[in-house]
């Protein structure tokens, strides 16, 4: 039995080669793995030696020769492919134990040049790979160092590799090749700047962790990292305590997470289910807390809360009193973090560069039956020149501090979604109706209930989407609002603003909506 090893990744490696050796196989080897092997006394046939032919080109050229790939392809049931084995002296290879160039690790070094990038693509490494696990019946072939046990445990026992062992390292390879010619597909695009969607969309990321469920105790759930993705993500918080993040932990942390990416001052955000329960910015973290937790103090039970500056002892304290799943923030006070582990299921995050935003560019991605829709992210909030007083009346600078403060809430709100706001504090939210009135209503009505009955006079309203009808504006004069964002492009805006002028409600047109469904 003859082995091919040749690897970039060296982990375990001298202690597999021991055993294959102990267990009579003969090793075949390149370059860095060759003197690796040789320096730790095990025996090894160089590739040169094999091929007849030297290692050149820097070593661009090693195994791409037919005598390696010749000794890989043979199907040993095929009588033809063997007496051409031995016509042409060709001996077959049995194994092959091959990780690629560490194309990943190159392109995610700081100030990494294009030529850096392409001499880390492998060429001969892919193509073993491929001949061998297209031979797979014939030729065991490893990618990953966590098979080496495996597959030494069956030689041991069997004195060979099974058929369904071999099985499952054929289709480890091609998704190995998949995964690395994605990211350099990947790369190329992002070096030429190519911003179109591509006719041929492929991705890859690497799994963080298996979940015990997904949404649902019956649906199956894993966590995968974005190769390359620039911090700021959840994917890079580090744990301090709790249980491990659920789906659902996840999926509502990440919305959160992006709202709070719109403030630069110091905001708390609390959501529940994929939509915020409470936002509150002011010039200490306290406050906010005090302005999110007021918002509402029923929906925040159970729910995600996201802070943007260090939680102080003061702030912990506070958050201790009510049941929480989870918290992140970009540090913790020595005092708060030992506090906040006295709750064994709270899980307490921490994102040290938790403000720094999504990549433009960056995918969205859903799942529909039969295929999948993609876009780029939401990534803007509106555009200065764009926004247009529309009424009579203008708002004041309070009202406009607070409208821009309804407008970063409401893009983050799903549609139909209002968001009302007060003091740099929400004090409504009406996320996911199918009819806008609705949601105003249930905003409104929502924050007398959770608040008290005076907290919509003098608060102002954000729609997600233009108003199709005036009655939005109706209720939004019944309930004391005195100002009104929106993107405006109704064929009855008129009505709208028209109504506005009628009970000296300034209106703010943004140009620009922000749908999320």
């Amino acid at each position: 039995m003859r082995a091919l090893i040749s690897v970039s990744d060296k982990t375990g490696i001298v202690e597999f080669a021991k055993e294959l050796v102990l267990l009579g196989v003969e090793i075949i080897s390149t370059g860095g793995t060759y003197k690796k092997l040789k320096e730790a006394g095990i025996s090894a046939i160089e590739i040169s030696e094999l091929t007849g032919f030297p290692e050149c080109l820097d070593g661009r050229v090693k195994t791409l020769h037919p005598i390696v790939h010749a000794g890989l392809l043979a199907v040993r049931s095929n009588p033809s492919h063997i007496k051409q084995l031995e016509e042409l002296n060709i001996e077959p290879i049995d194994m092959v134990v091959v990780n690629l160039y560490p194309f990943k690790q190159t392109i995610l070094k700081e100030g990494v040049t294009r030529e850096d990038a392409v001499e880390n693509i492998d060429i001969g490494g892919p193509t073993m790979l491929r001949a061998a696990a297209k031979n797979y019946q014939d030729v065991a072939v490893l990618v990953d160092p966590r098979d080496y046990g495996q597959v030494l445990t069956e030689l041991k026992n069997e004195g060979q590799v099974s058929h369904k062992t071999k099985f499952y390292l054929m289709q480890k390879v091609f998704q190995h090749t998949s995964s690395y010619d994605t990211m350099i597909a990947d790369y190329l695009r992002k070096e030429r700047n190519d911003q179109t969607l591509p006719e041929n969309l492929t991705m890859t990321f690497e799994k963080i962790q298996d979940m015990r469920y997904g949404e649902n105790p019956h649906q199956k759930a894993a966590f995968y990292r974005e190769i390359g993705k620039k911090k700021g993500s959840i994917t890079d918080a580090i744990q301090h305590n709790g249980k491990e993040l659920s789906f659902n932990n996840i999926n509502d942390t990440n919305g959160a997470l992006e709202l709070l990416k719109e403030f630069t001052e110091p905001t708390v955000v609390a959501c529940k289910h994929g939509n915020p329960c409470g936002v509150g910015s002011s010039d200490n973290i306290l406050d906010a807390w005090r302005k999110a937790f007021e918002a509402d103090k029923v929906s925040i039970y159970g729910g995600i809360v996201v802070i943007n500056r260090e939680v102080t002892l003061a702030l912990a304290e506070e958050m201790k009193k009510i049941f929480l799943e989870v918290i992140v923030a970009p540090s913790y006070e020595e005092e708060a973090l030992r506090l906040l582990q006295t709750k064994k299921n709270l899980r307490v995050l921490e994102l040290a560069d938790i403000d720094v935003p999504q990549n433009e560019e960056a995918y969205d991605l859903k799942k529909v039956n039969g295929g999948l829709i993609v876009q780029t992210i939401d990534s803007k909030l509106l555009v200065e020149e764009d926004l247009k007083v529309v009424t009579e009346r203008m708002p004041s600078d309070k009202e406009m501090e607070d409208l821009r403060f309804a407008w970063k809430v409401v893009k983050f709100v799903k549609s139909n979604g209002i968001a009302l706001a007060k003091n740099k504090q929400s004090v409504g939210i009406g996320p996911g109706q199918v009819n806008r009135v609705w949601a105003a209503k249930q905003a409104i009505e929502h924050a007398k209930e959770l608040i008290d009955e005076n907290a919509t006079k003098g608060a102002v309203l954000a729609s997600d989407a233009f108003f199709p009808f005036d009655d939005c504006v109706e209720a939004a004069h019944q309930a004391g609002i005195t100002a009104i964002i929106q993107p405006g492009g109704s064929i009855r805006d008129e009505d709208s603003i028209k109504k506005c002028n009628e009970y000296g409600i300034a209106m703010v047109f943004t140009g620009m909506r922000h749908f999320k469904h």
